[in-house]
């Protein structure tokens, strides 16, 4: 070596050996061997630094500081600043940096040769040797070497220290599915990377070199941007074997050192523990569910509570990796579990290349590939690499407890649930997580939404479908919701109006036989599939609303059209109101006057052939015969069940088919309800046709009967309980067609028009019936009040039978009467004597005979029907008062118009009385 030819000139290698020579007071010759370790020492430093003095004056304040000498650090201050004010050195930084640099070398316990000749040269004494020998030159490549073959999981075997056993190799295979294909990311030609989801929050992406984002860097008082700062790279987590943190340090001074736990023993343990597998000093306390450090070890306190803190690591890589493991094989699970496990194996491989990059740096150490001590990977600053991927773990086992017994809709809503973090490090990762599992869900949306087709096998879906429903009941029974499987970031009117979209599509192409294309399905279904994102992010972006919104309306509208224009839904709806509501006067009044006859007579003597004749006559003597004839064919008679006694009037009702998709809104019980309102609405048309006989049947034999004027009180009386019934009558005639038929009929036209779906139509029709029930006392609720307007019914109809009796005695005394005097006339006219004693004695009996039975019994049953009828009528006026319904309510007012109710029973005066009865009873 040439050092002196070296030295000569102004060269840097000649400017160490002059300096050199200052500081030991040595001659040229004597100064090789510290010039050469000099040479060595500022040669090994690859790690670039800043030029920033600042921080190399942080660094040098903190080593006295921790070593005791405060005071020191003081002068060192004051002579920093004097040296600084008069600008005599213009590289300050280097010259302080090569002075931190020699004084960590010599601190190291490792090179006992070096802090020999550090020792020489702070004392100015002559080395006898060389800490490096010359023949053994430094090579820069040494720095930057790089692990350049892919190493196996048995490259682990060597960190576990002397005690690890064949179980350990054991538990390292199981990760060389995971861990292996990572490694092979080390390469030859430059360091591995730290993957971005697990790097610490203080590096800089492969796009912002850590020069520039340090140069962006105000000044900080603290030592985390010198002692943690990562080399030039800014991707590759570098590690130190040696304990350089200050507290160890200082602590293992006042400890036995002899026993103690290297720093590095503790660290290949700690890559283990991140693997799940046991260390030498680190094993898994089954019964803590945790890891535990050997009592035994001489490890200090402090040291123990870091590596119990780093440990963490490794025991929520377990929880997290034995869920995916269990998890992942379970079919049951289901697609969105699945994407859940890959999401989570996603993140765990991420956590794979930070191993990875441990190891890759430890095995650097141990082959003493040229890393700086400030370099090394010591305890504090693996606390400081793992903090994100802790931080990240501890959520993703969050995840994992919080979705345990969970699939589908409901895994989607935990995961949501931890959207709303106020950290967007923690929140990034959610949406990530969220964005994997939301995946299956969009698109069997997308698929049902748009196609009708639903796929799934595990149930996990928000929309449930019932194979074994038939056509005719699909719109009613075979789709549904199942509500513990929509996720929480759908609202409930989205997920309806997703299951109507899919349900109308399925309408329209199985029971409407029509395969019209929804618009704008192309383009929908050709989107990208992450777009999903779209449905848990509705706060920030509108389009999963509006795209649900247009899809829902065109094709609900298309339904309704089809329902409207070819099926002639309204045609239908307005031919039930005409026939089994009574709503076409004419055909129904013909229709009765036709089968007054034959529903006279007892119900088993009834033949459906007959009556269906009489109904084809009906039809055509009325304007019914202008309906469409599709509709007309619907029409048919039905006879109810019979009962003992009863006659047709009380068996017979009008029918009406319907079948195909209006059977959907015109369901089975629907047309059950069309009949028990028909049958109520028949007997009420009933009692309307009595009362008209019974006044016509007044009138004609008011006059024909005044040759007896015996009957004129009978009959003064007839008439006024006839006028008294008939009052009634039509008023219930008039609350039932206008006040409940008519108002209710104008009601559900309104909703018809304004219906958005089927469901709105069915809805809007029940409501129809519903209300009708009820307001015409065929509800539970006013069944006491329905069998007492049945009873006025009966009484009606024993008025009519009593007073006919009543004409047909009288008619029969007026003919004998009329043939007694005729009989008289003819034997005058004969010129015989017109009626002898005994015949006019036998006449005068017979009238005082028949004024003797009829007129006593006839006005005592008229008097008792008046009677009942005007206790049935007061009991029905106080319960419709009571009742809830205020166009009920209101009936009675009409009933009692001349307050002529009022003076018998004081609970009619008014409607709350009814309701402070009611209260009073409850």
């Amino acid at each position: 070596m040439a050092v002196r030819s070296s030295g000569e000139g102004n060269t840097a290698a000649a400017l160490l050996q002059k300096l050199c020579c200052k500081i030991t007071g040595l001659t040229d010759d004597s100064v090789i061997p510290h010039y050469q370790f000099a040479l060595r020492i500022l040669g090994s430093n690859s790690t670039p630094v800043d030029a920033d003095e600042f921080q190399v004056v942080q660094k040098i304040k903190r080593q006295l500081v921790r070593r005791g000498r405060e005071g020191d650090a003081d002068s060192f201050s004051e002579m920093h600043r004097k040296l600084h004010s008069q600008g005599v050195l213009r590289n300050r930084w280097a010259v302080l940096h090569l002075f931190v640099t020699l004084s960590d070398t010599g601190e190291t316990s490792q090179r006992s040769a070096v802090g020999e000749a550090m020792l020489g040269l702070r004392l100015g004494a002559p080395a006898t040797s060389t800490p490096f020998p010359s023949s053994t030159p430094y090579t820069e490549n040494r720095a930057t070497e790089r692990v350049t073959s892919k190493p196996s999981t048995d490259s682990l075997m060597p960190l576990a220290g002397a005690s690890s056993s064949t179980s350990h190799h054991s538990q390292q295979t199981t990760l060389s599915s995971g861990i292996s294909s990572i490694r092979g990311d080390v390469q030859s030609d430059g360091p591995t990377p730290v993957p971005q989801s697990f790097m610490p929050s203080g590096y800089t992406t492969p796009c912002t070199p850590w020069r520039e984002e340090q140069s962006r860097r105000p000044p900080d008082t603290t030592d985390r941007q010198s002692v943690f700062r990562p080399p030039e790279t800014a991707l590759v987590l570098r590690s130190s074997r040696a304990m350089t943190s200050s507290t160890l340090t200082g602590r293992a001074q006042h400890d036995n050192t002899a026993s103690e736990v290297p720093e590095s023993e503790l660290l290949k343990d700690l890559i283990y523990t991140f693997q799940g597998i046991e260390g030498k000093w680190i094993k898994l306390d089954a019964g803590r569910d945790g890891y535990r450090i050997d009592s035994q070890a001489g490890i200090p306190k402090a040291v123990r509570h870091i590596v119990s803190k780093l440990s963490e690591c490794g025991w929520l890589y377990n929880k997290i990796r034995t869920y995916v493991q269990s998890r992942s094989t379970d079919k049951a699970f289901g697609l969105i579990g699945q994407s859940f496990c890959a999401a989570l194996h996603q993140e765990l491989t991420e956590y794979y290349r930070l191993i990875a990059v441990l190891e890759a740096q430890l095995q650097q150490e141990d082959d003493d590939q040229g890393i700086g001590e400030g370099d090394r990977l010591t305890l504090k600053r693996l606390v400081v690499w793992t903090y994100d991927p802790l931080l990240r773990l501890k959520m993703l086992a969050a995840l994992v407890d919080a979705g345990k017994g969970k699939k589908g809709g409901a895994l989607a809503s935990t995961v949501y649930a931890y959207m709303q973090h106020g950290d967007p490090y923690i929140k990034a990762l959610i949406k990530h997580t969220l964005t994997l599992v939301s995946q299956p869900i969009y698109s069997t949306l997308m698929r049902w939404i748009y196609d009708g087709e639903l796929e799934d096998t595990y149930h996990e879906f928000f929309v449930a479908s019932d194979p074994t429903v038939k056509d005719d009941r699909l719109w009613h029974d075979k789709y549904s919701l199942r509500k513990s499987m929509i996720p929480s970031f759908l609202s409930t009117d989205q997920a309806r109006r997703i299951l109507l979209t899919g349900k109308s599509i399925n309408f329209l192409r199985q029971v409407c036989q029509d395969r019209t294309a929804i618009r704008g399905r192309d383009s929908a279904m050709n989107t990208d599939i992450k777009h999903g994102q779209s449905m848990f992010i509705q706060d920030e972006d509108a389009s999963f609303q509006k795209m649900i919104d247009g899809v829902y309306t065109d094709t609900s509208r298309h339904l309704l059209d089809v329902l409207h224009a070819k099926y002639k839904f309204m045609d239908h709806l307005k031919a039930m109101r005409r026939y089994l509501l009574l709503g076409q006067g004419d055909f129904i009044r013909h229709l009765m006057d036709l089968l007054e006859e034959d529903l006279a007579k007892p119900a088993g003597n009834l033949y459906l052939h007959n009556l269906n004749g009489i109904l084809e006559t009906a039809i055509r003597a009325t304007n019914a015969q202008y309906d469409d004839a599709d509709i007309l064919k619907r029409l048919d008679v039905r006879l109810l069940e019979v009962s003992p006694g009863d006659t047709g009037w009380d068996v017979f009702s009008l029918d009406y088919h319907v079948d195909g998709p209006i059977r959907t809104v015109f369901t089975p019980e629907c047309m059950i309800m069309y009949l028990r309102v028909f049958n109520f609405l028949w007997r009420a048309k009933r009692m309307e046709y009595i009362l008209a006989v019974i006044w016509k049947n007044q009138v004609s034999n008011a006059r024909a009967l005044i040759p007896i004027p015996e009957l004129g009180h009978i009959l003064h009386q007839c008439q006024m309980l006839g006028c008294e019934m008939q009052h009634f009558i039509q008023q219930v005639q008039y609350y039932i067609n206008f006040e409940v038929l008519e108002c209710s009929w104008d009601e559900l036209l309104h909703k018809v028009q304004e219906a958005a779906d089927l469901d709105h139509l069915i809805a809007a029709h029940q409501v129809f019936l519903d209300t009708v029930l009820c307001r015409c006392l065929l509800d539970e609720k006013s069944r006491e009040i329905l069998t007492q307007l049945r009873t006025i019914f009966d009484l009606i109809i024993q008025f009519e039978t009593a007073q006919d009796n009543l004409y047909q005695a009288a008619n029969e005394e007026l003919d004998s009467r009329n043939h007694f005097d005729q009989q008289r006339h003819k034997r005058t006219e004969e010129g015989e004597w017109a009626v002898t004693e005994e015949q006019e004695q036998e006449e005068q009996e017979r009238r005082r005979t028949f004024l003797k039975n009829i007129i006593p019994s006839t006005r005592a049953q008229m008097t008792v029907l008046a009677q009942s009828y005007q206790d049935m009528v007061l009991r029905f006026l106080v319960m419709v008062t009571s009742h809830p319904d205020v166009s009920l309510r209101f009936l009675s007012f009409r009933l009692d118009f001349n307050q002529h109710y009022k003076v018998k029973e004081p609970t009619v005066r008014s409607p709350l009385a009814g309701y402070r009865q009611r209260s009073r009873a409850i």
